[in-house]
């Protein structure tokens, strides 16, 4: 009798541990986890023809094709949509991370680098509508653009943008982890701009430019952009064959992005402008304005844009003012950052 009483006591202490250890393993189990792993398209522009890949001039431009891709970011935000709550965030390291799902039906994720200083998101409650704009910038002297682009915003170039959108997560039960594998897509890319002068590049102290015509924003969702255009201001180095700027942008307006699994149009009948602004060694402020529809509607997402022939007489820097050059004698020149979008 003794002993069947410690045998019972034995089989209920065995039962007791072996409870406690399933409502452990229940305890470090019972999310629903997605294994997102993050891969990175790194392309500074596409290709609707011009094949610069396959034809670059490394002589011309002094860097390899590949020397222009964008860098990864450094931190990725996650945000998780569904029909039954409301968008939450979830911050990933850029070569991804797990991440905990509540099974809600209609869940979908977009995700984006948050790693941005000329960014501004706007309306991201909204999965259709969240979307990318730059900062504001100002600049007196473009006074020709704003006739041509009347009522458009002057910008900064936008920062290294990347997003990628997964419209239906898949169902995960208790316990599970899926993996969930990811490519992230620019939405910004870079045109070369090269000034090419004829004469007079060695009476040019300092340059900038600015670029009419291109995409206010860009939605994260489709990778399209906005219908509304920008101007985008920029400094200029300046080279011994004359000014070069490097210069992001989201690409031309209204513009549904084929790598997004969209049909791309071009939009003939809208005004793209390049501006180019010297100040001469004198002192004195020289302008040109150049029509670059047909070089931008050929690149509408990144490229070479090339204009030439570009003179300055010695007759136009005879007289030096006697004080030293500087950016800050270009008179307006200022950033102004535009509220951040909330939830």
């Amino acid at each position: 009798m003794k002993s069947t009483k410690i045998l019972s006591m034995a089989v209920a202490g065995l039962m007791l541990m072996a409870m406690s250890s399933c409502r452990k393993d229940l305890c470090y189990n019972h999310f629903r986890t997605a294994a997102v792993s993050l891969s990175w398209e790194q392309e500074w522009e596409r290709d609707y023809g011009m094949a610069h890949a396959a034809n670059w001039d490394e002589a011309l431009h002094g860097l390899t094709y590949d020397d222009m891709r964008p860098e990864l970011p450094e931190l990725v935000t996650l945000v998780t949509y569904s029909d039954e709550a409301s968008p939450r965030e979830t911050f990933l390291p850029v070569e991804g991370d797990d991440v905990g799902v509540d099974g809600l039906s209609g869940t979908s994720f977009l995700l984006y680098n948050n790693d941005t200083e000329y960014i501004v998101l706007a309306d991201m409650a909204s999965l259709a509508e969240a979307r990318a704009t730059s900062t504001s910038r100002s600049r007196s002297t473009i006074e020709y653009l704003t006739q041509i682009h009347p009522g458009v915003r002057s910008t900064n170039p936008p920062d290294v943008l990347y997003a990628s959108f997964v419209e239906e997560v898949p169902f995960i039960d208790l316990h599970e982890s899926r993996h969930l594998p990811v490519t992230m897509q620019p939405l910004v890319y870079t045109y070369i701009i090269r000034y090419e002068f004829e004469y007079g590049i060695h009476h040019v102290a300092i340059a900038r430019g600015a670029l009419g015509g291109m995409a206010e924003s860009v939605y994260l969702r489709s990778g399209a952009t906005s219908a509304e255009s920008s101007i985008i201001l920029f400094d200029c180095d300046v080279k011994s064959y004359g000014c070069e700027a490097h210069v992001r942008s989201f690409g031309i307006p209204a513009f549904p992005d084929e790598y997004y699994g969209r049909a791309a149009t071009s939009r003939a009948d809208e005004p793209y402008t390049l501006n180019l602004e010297l100040r001469l060694t004198n002192g004195k402020t020289v302008e040109f304005n150049y029509d670059i529809a047909d070089q931008i509607l050929a690149q509408p997402r990144g490229g070479v844009i090339r204009v030439s022939g570009i003179r300055i007489e010695d007759e136009e820097n005879l007289f030096n003012s006697g004080f030293d050059v500087e950016v800050d004698d270009w008179g307006e020149h200022e950033d102004i950052d535009l509220p951040v979008g909330v939830f």
